[in-house]
């Protein structure tokens, strides 16, 4: 089995290995790997979510992840009580379990088949993730649905925000929001993220431009739609170089304004 931990811990952080060394006591098979995202950031959290569990992979692979930023409520939260945990599958079977927070579920909507509330302490534990999910996962992976609660409606999961950065890639990539061009091929187009603002060509592959030239194009990431249409997400890629410096750093969530 092949265990996805999606979580805002850093890059080598002691807290994912002492997740996956409590994975490993309630699922000795299990390999785990670790994609890390920004502090708090369920934006990137929710695209990374997407593209482990709607692409082609193990059927029995799980998706587990951990962007908890405690923003539901402003008031201090007594023993470090979180957000409610939920368990969805999608509509091929992948279950992805975690913390019910902004858009960790966003990109997966319309391919989900159902969504539950999980029933586990609300309070406790500074860490969650290690003390009480991996043995919840556990459960549900063998079958055992002791834990579940109520139905939640997957409408009432949050969308995608539209014209934003959703992920950033170890290259610099600006992977966004953007599922359709803003204009034919060849055209050039003035991007504004923040306060920079830089020319960028349309096309049809990223590398289409010339070295040191900025491109806006269907990148690497997307997924299949229920209705069998592939989702194909825009990336700002500089040839050569890093986009996301050249726009000062962005994170996921800055608009992306092209004309």
């Amino acid at each position: 089995m092949l265990i996805h931990v999606i979580a805002d811990y850093g890059h080598g952080d002691l807290a994912f290995a002492e997740v996956a060394q409590r994975l490993s006591l309630h699922l000795e098979a299990a390999t785990v790997v670790a994609t890390p995202v920004p502090p708090f950031d369920t934006l990137s959290a929710g695209f990374c979510i997407g593209q482990l569990a709607l692409t082609e992979g193990a059927a029995d692979r799980v998706v587990f992840h951990n962007v908890a930023p405690r923003a539901d409520e402003d008031d201090p939260r007594p023993e470090n009580e979180g957000e409610e945990l939920v368990a969805a599958w999608t509509d091929a079977g992948t279950l992805v379990l975690g913390p019910h927070a902004g858009h960790v579920l966003s990109f997966l909507r319309g391919r989900l088949g159902r969504v539950h509330a999980v029933e586990l302490p609300g309070s406790g534990s500074q860490f969650r993730s290690r003390d009480f999910f991996p043995a919840l996962l556990a459960e549900l992976v063998a079958g055992d649905e002791r834990s579940l609660r109520q139905p939640l409606d997957p409408q009432a999961i949050p969308p995608v925000p539209s014209e934003r950065v959703a992920y950033v890639d170890g290259y610099g990539n600006l992977k966004t929001s953007w599922t359709s061009p803003p204009a034919p091929s060849g055209t050039k187009v003035a991007v504004t993220i923040g306060d920079r603002s830089h020319t960028a060509t349309v096309s049809d592959g990223t590398f289409e431009v010339a070295d040191s030239e900025l491109s806006f194009a269907p990148g690497s990431s997307g997924w299949p739609l229920a209705s069998g249409d592939e989702r194909r997400f825009y990336e700002l890629l500089l040839r050569g170089g890093s986009a996301a410096e050249l726009f000062g750093g962005p994170a996921a969530g800055d608009r992306v304004r092209l004309g």
